[in-house]
């Protein structure tokens, strides 16, 4: 008995010394908080689209090199993604930061509609993923540098992630292949680190060639791209019905022609496809190139296609999880001030909605099943290394991603102390993986059991190399 007690007297103070180390690491993240937030709002500012990220990359290798870091510059062949790394030996640590924004989406931080007159926005908060991941990349590398201790913290800038797929490049090209665990989070309306799932993405652009003619004068001597167009979407449109539950299918036509009395020779509708499982995706896509053909061979067309992006799914590793929720309780949500608070009732009355902090303040339970909604490419990282993450709460609650509300709340403060609960979140679970070996064997054991052991890594978007233009 006496024995046992001196043993939990040793562990209860063995774990006391590491949580007082963490915390003076995780109390310099909230003493630079204003450097952050300065990184943050020019990236914000930037709002640069996929593959066209320059000054955000940028600023971000300036803000990493000069905490000691060393840059890989145009990571996998792609201008605007790098690797940054700090560190010796095992174990190595990866953080996963993006910083695109999306296009059509400008707008002002204030709590009702009005553009910035700029063609982007982040409505995804990428400009807070790409700055808080970077704080617990320096915040683990002051660790790893202060306790003399073994371990590698890599932090990889990732372009493209809106529709681009940069961190498929990255894993074909084996960047990933030497580390242990990855860590990622994401911007969102509540501070959640519930097991994440995403469904399986492949998206093209269907081109069409017709010949133009007068559209009056002499219809009989056209061909309509435009018309190609329309039949593929239409015979799409029926094919819904005819789909597996979780299965989601969108367009935009992208070009239609130049003006109604010309015959349009050439036309474009830009295709995403979705569902829970990479193997449907590609099933369903096959689909969808059969409706294009058999447009085209309809309105007396030809039509070629290109691939821009294809995602998998993303793979959930339990004890990482936990983990990280764990650590999401620990360092807790935050309060609104009275200017951030009439900002949000402002913004939670265009939703239609009644202002609910619960979840600003506080953590979202731990739900170990989880709901797919959207896609990411991070689930080709979880494909090739154990990969865990969170959500925190950067928005107003109700928020949707991808909406002028998002773009809005990112330009605040709100947006900053959301960050700023994201960056200690990574850093305390990325501190705690490098003093305990063994949650990473149990991680790595997770994920050869959720892979499979024969498992082998086809991207979806096959040989080809990076959509650099895909926004253009």
């Amino acid at each position: 008995m006496k024995f046992l007690f001196s043993f939990i007297s040793f562990m209860f103070i063995s774990l006391s010394v590491a949580q007082k180390k963490y915390d003076i690491i995780l109390k310099s993240i909230e003493k630079s908080t204003s450097k952050y937030e300065n990184v943050a709002n020019q990236i914000w500012s930037f709002a640069e689209v996929g593959y066209q990220e320059e000054q955000s990359s940028t600023l971000l290798q300036k803000t990493l090199l000069e905490e000691d870091f060393s840059i890989e510059n145009e990571a996998a062949n792609i201008p605007t993604a790098f690797v940054a790394s700090y560190g010796t030996g095992s174990p190595v640590i990866a953080i996963l930061g993006e910083y695109d924004a999306l296009p059509g989406l400008s707008q002002q931080a204030v709590p009702y509609k009005l553009s910035a007159n700029e063609k982007a926005g982040h409505a995804c908060g990428h400009h807070l993923f790409g700055t808080a991941s970077a704080a617990a990349a320096i915040a683990i590398k002051n660790y790893i540098k202060n306790q003399k201790i073994s371990g590698t913290i890599k932090y990889y800038g990732c372009p493209a992630e809106e529709g681009g797929s940069g961190k498929v490049y990255m894993v074909r090209e084996g960047l990933f292949d030497d580390v242990d665990i990855a860590l990622h989070w994401h911007a969102s309306d509540e501070n959640s680190a519930s097991a994440g799932k995403s469904l399986a993405n492949k998206t093209a652009k269907f081109r069409f060639y017709g010949v133009s003619s007068h559209a009056s004068g002499s219809p009989q001597n056209g061909r309509s791209a435009l018309d190609g167009v329309e039949a593929m979407n239409n015979m799409v449109n029926m094919l819904r019905e005819h789909t597996t539950e979780s299965t989601r299918i969108h367009y935009v036509i992208t070009k239609g022609g130049n003006a109604p009395n010309v015959v349009p020779d050439f036309a474009e509708v830009y295709y995403y496809a979705r569902h829970e499982k990479r193997d449907e995706v590609q099933n369903i896509f096959n689909r969808i190139v059969n409706a294009a053909k058999g447009a085209a061979i309809g309105t007396e067309t030809t039509m070629d296609y290109e691939v821009i992006s294809g995602v998998h799914e993303l793979l959930h590793i339990e004890s990482l999880q936990r983990r990280m929720h764990e650590n999401l309780e620990k360092i807790g949500g935050y309060f609104y001030d009275e200017k951030e608070k009439a900002f949000a009732e402002k913004i939670s009355k265009t939703l239609g909605l009644k202002l609910n902090t619960k979840y600003v303040e506080g953590v979202v339970p731990y739900d170990p099943e989880g709901k797919a909604g959207g896609s990411t490419d991070v689930g080709d990282v979880s494909f090739a290394v154990p990969t865990v993450g969170l959500r925190a709460a950067t928005w107003v609650p109700g928020t949707s991603a991808h909406s002028w509300q998002a773009v809005a709340a990112g330009g605040t403060s709100i947006g900053i102390k959301g960050m700023i609960v994201a960056a200690k979140t990574l850093a305390l679970t990325g501190m705690q993986l490098i003093d305990d070996p063994k949650a990473i064997l149990l991680a790595k054991k997770e994920f050869i059991n959720q892979r499979g052991l024969n498992f082998k890594y086809i991207p979806l978007l096959g040989n080809r190399e990076p959509a650099l233009d895909y926004r253009n």
